[in-house]
């Protein structure tokens, strides 16, 4: 049809109506049957935007109403964000070869599946850590921490609350079971009044009775 990308749908309109006039058939000069067909169903998808969006898609074009547009205020706070996301990727992807080292790679399905985050987000943190070869994809695309992954979480360890409030609580093995480092309250003593110490000591009461006969 000739128009651009990022027409509106008023100069689609316009292109359809002239085009249309000069391939009718009935256009003894200029008509022509197939460029006629082909114009409709071009305009029959550039009209409709959801066929308009999969067309678009196809050729790789990326059209953003009223053009990009930067975040604000949710960029800074993404910033500090996106170093605890890529650690925890590395976290799940470091606990599982450590747990099946015989089948240590994830499905991009399972990582989406494991934390608490948008598709958009898991992916610029991958680009990252694929760059840095931390992660890699093994033959079958799924996800795989490398040893360059292994050696940076360990000189690095993140925070343990920033890195779990990423990972949804149906994802942890036990949820509610206690950190091996907590120790166990310790009991108080059980003290005895002196009454009782007698009462459990046979041999005490006989020597308190001589001593308070002396």
């Amino acid at each position: 049809m000739g128009v651009e990308p990022t027409s509106d749908s008023a100069t689609i309109q316009a292109a359809y109506t002239r085009l249309s006039q000069k391939y009718h058939p009935s256009n003894a000069d200029t008509g022509n049957k197939e460029k006629f067909d082909q114009l409709n169903q071009a305009f029959e998808v550039l009209s409709d935007p959801e066929l308009r969006a999969a067309f678009d898609k196809i050729k790789g074009i990326d059209r953003e109403a009223g053009g990009p547009k930067f975040s604000g205020t949710e960029f800074f706070d993404a910033l500090g964000q996106g170093a605890v996301l890529r650690a925890a990727v590395l976290c799940l992807l470091y606990d599982r070869m450590r747990l099946k080292s015989f089948k240590p790679s994830l499905s991009m399905r399972n990582m989406e599946g494991m934390l608490r985050v948008r598709g958009e987000e898991l992916n610029f943190a991958l680009w990252y850590l694929k760059k840095r070869n931390y992660v890699i994809n093994d033959d079958k695309s799924a996800l795989a921490i490398t040893v360059e992954g292994m050696d940076y979480l360990e000189h690095n360890p993140p925070s343990e609350a920033e890195v779990m409030s990423f990972i949804r609580l149906e994802a942890v093995a036990d949820p509610h079971k206690k950190h091996a480092s907590e120790k166990p309250t310790r009991e108080k003593p059980v003290t005895l009044e002196r009454s009782e110490a007698e009462a459990a000591s046979p041999v005490l009461s006989a020597l308190n009775r001589a001593l308070h006969r002396r």
